[in-house]
Order: C-alpha cells, then structure tokens, then sequence
C-alpha cells in the first residue's frame, strides 16, 4: 500500500465496537500486506480498518474505513488490492476532526462503486462514534509522529481608496454560523446514508434468519413425520406377527387331540407357558410401540402448535414488526400470513395456484406456457416449438388453444 507523501503522515487503525483496539504507522501496514509477519490473534477474522491521512500538525485529514480478512495463520489477505490512498485523495467532504472538515470514504460514500462491498460505514452514536476514538488516537499520538507547524507567509493586504469605500463588511459570527450550519447538515446526511445502510444489513439478516428458521422447523417436521411414519409401520408389522403367533398356538391347540397319542401334562404344560411368554413380550413391545407413537404424536401436533420465542424471527414476523412476501408469475408478490407461512413452504406452486382461483396442475400447465410460449402440438412424438403470444393471466390460459399456433390450432 502506497504511503502518503511528506509532510503527512500515514497510519491504519483496526476499530472494534467504537474503540481503537491496535494501531500503526503505514509503513508496518506494508509489511503486514506483504506476508513477512501475521497477527496470532487476528486468526480468521475480518478486520474493521481505517486507513487515516494525518497533517503536520496532528490533525486527522483523510479517512478510509475498509475491511481485510487474516487466515488460520493470522497473515493478511494476498489478494487485497483496496487502493486507500488514492480513495483518501478522492473522497467527500466528512466531518470536521479539529483540522476542518476530512475527506471521508465509506461504505455509503466510496467515489468507485467496485470497491464499495469492502468497505464498512462507521458508527456515529454517542458512545460508540469512531470518529471521536480516531480522533482521541490521533491527539494521544501513541504512534510518536513528530509535530511540525506549517510556516505561513503573512500577506499584508494594501487596500487603495476605491477598493476601500467598496469593501462590505461581513460580520464574523454570521459567518460562524453559515458554517457551522453547513457542517451540521454534511454530518446529518452522512448519519443518514450510514442508518441506511445499516438497515439493508439489518434486513438482509433477517432474511437469512428467516430463512434458516423455516428450513429447521420444516427439517423438524419431516423427521417427525418419518419417525412416526416408521413406528407406525413397524406396530402393524408387530401386530401382524403376534397375529401369527395366536394362529399358530390355536392351530397347535386343535392338532393336539388328533394326535395318535395325547401329550403328556407336563409337555402341554411346558409349551403352554411358553407360548404364553412369547405372548406377554410381544405384548409389551407393542405396548411400548404405541406409547413411542403416542409420544411422537404428542411432540408433532407440540411442534405444529408451538409458538416462536418472542426475541426470534418469526415472533417478529406473528407481530406484524417483519413481513415475508414471496413472488410468483401470475400473481405478483404476495405478503404471506403468519399462520400461512408453513403451507407456503411446504408447496409455494400450490400455494401460488390456490391464489390464482386454479388447480396445481392447470397453474404449472399455463406456467410452463408462460415461461416458453411455444406451440405445444406433437408431431412425431415432438412438440412443434413455433412461438406463440403469451398469456399472462393464469385464469384466461386454455390448453390446447394458447398453447397452439395458427398452423395447429384446428387440430
């Protein structure tokens, strides 16, 4: 990474929570890119990092709040390549930091949009703003850069008669205060664009939280289902045995007294207490069969009725505070119910078909149509292929006459 030319001064700091947790001078920054030593404690992690333009006289001047990630081995990223000095040399007007307003780049103010996904936007609240902690950083000067006033010529200004009788003055605090006002409104919209921001990420989060919530809860269904589905089987099958083995023990029972000989007490007895064992153990095993069934019963319809946390998604979403709205041809978006959410997933063409007044099968035939307008006749065990005008609305769709072409339309 280029360093800022003298008399500035180049420093990076790694921010975390409002804080400067680690900081350097440029130059160590370089050495760190260039893969000669890595960070134990940075070890997969990716960093919150402003690039920071510091004047001759210890004023912050220009930011740049980039990310960088540092593998298992705490080395950083080879393929970082976030041109930081010249975004700093390009980026707008920020807030004033006691040197005048800085040149800032962000996330929601990045002047080369291709670089702007690896920026991050920094925090403005109170007790949490990263541009009083890097201005803290800077005053403290842990760094030890050496402060060098910059020399200015004094200019006497002469003033003739005529330049004087047309000089107005301006009075200072006016003046004071027009500035005031116009930093007051470049910081109020650069707070605005970063809440924005914030907010897309906060959204997009709960999306993707949403998201892995209804594929768990329909995980946890399909097991249950399957479970119950395999208890239910395996009691039939137990049923059916013991079944046999009452037939069995009533056949025995008959083919006794047609014996030549009678058994003996002691052999009728023997078997009948065997038989009547087998008997009691595949009673309890059925027994316990249907108390696992009963249970997984319980557990599904407890699964069916179970409310969400009230911290989670989709307590959220029963609340009314988030909205899951899904898209579909034929339909548009369609903002989903709390209590439709799972018929939803379980079959969103259904669902969508339900919505359009018609059956699954006709919705996906008059989708199929709508996705390729194409005639639809077979010729030789092949469909014709020749284009046809679409029909957008599901409910004027008739196959075999919107699906066919002039040649075919009659057949």
């Amino acid at each position: 990474m280029p360093q800022a030319q003298d008399p500035h001064y180049a420093a990076v700091y790694f921010m975390d929570g409002g804080q400067v947790l680690r900081q350097m001078k440029g130059t160590e920054f370089d050495a760190f890119l260039d893969g000669y030593v890595g960070l134990s404690d940075l070890t997969d992690t990716d960093v919150k990092a402003v690039y920071v333009v510091i004047s001759p006289a210890l004023a912050v001047e220009s930011l740049v709040f980039f990310r960088i990630y540092f593998d298992e081995e705490g080395r950083a990223d080879p393929s970082w390549n976030i041109p930081v000095e010249a975004l700093g040399k390009q980026g707008g007007r920020g807030p004033d930091l006691g040197g005048g307003p800085i040149r800032l780049v962000c996330r929601s103010q990045c002047p080369d949009p291709a670089v702007a996904g690896d920026l991050w936007d920094p925090d403005m609240t109170p007790g949490s703003n990263d541009f009083q902690a890097i201005r803290k950083a800077v005053e403290a000067n842990r760094l030890g850069f050496q402060r060098r006033e910059a020399v200015v010529e004094e200019e006497i200004p002469v003033l003739t008669p005529a330049a004087e009788s047309e000089r107005v003055e301006v009075p200072d605090t006016e003046a004071e205060h027009r500035k005031k006002l116009a930093w007051m409104i470049r910081e109020q919209r650069l707070r605005i664009k970063t809440l924005q921001s914030a907010h897309r990420d906060q959204i997009a989060e709960l999306q993707r939280q949403h998201r892995l919530e209804v594929q768990s809860l329909r995980r946890e269904f399909q097991e249950s289902g399957q479970r119950m589905e395999q208890l239910r089987v395996a009691n039939e099958q137990l049923k059916q045995r013991l079944a046999e083995r009452n037939a069995q023990y009533l056949s025995l029972q008959a083919m006794v007294p047609e014996a030549g000989e009678e058994p003996s007490p002691q052999t009728v007895s023997a078997e009948t207490v065997l038989l009547q064992e087998q008997l009691e153990r595949k009673q309890r095993e059925l027994d316990l069969r249907a108390e696992q069934v009963s249970a997984l019963e319980r557990q599904y319809q407890d699964l069916q009725e179970r409310q969400p946390d009230d911290d989670s998604l989709m307590a959220r979403v029963r609340n009314q505070e988030v909205f899951v709205v899904a898209y579909h041809p034929g339909v548009g978006h369609i903002t989903l119910p709390y209590d439709e959410i799972s018929d939803y997933f379980d079959n969103p063409v259904a669902y969508a078909a339900e919505k359009c007044g018609l059956s699954e099968p006709a919705y996906r035939q008059w989708l199929d149509h709508y996705e390729h307008p194409v005639c639809r006749f077979l010729e030789d065990g092949e469909p014709c292929g020749a284009p046809v005008l679409r029909v957008a609305v599901p409910a004027d769709f008739v196959a075999g006459r919107d699906d066919r072409c002039d040649i075919h339309l009659a057949e």
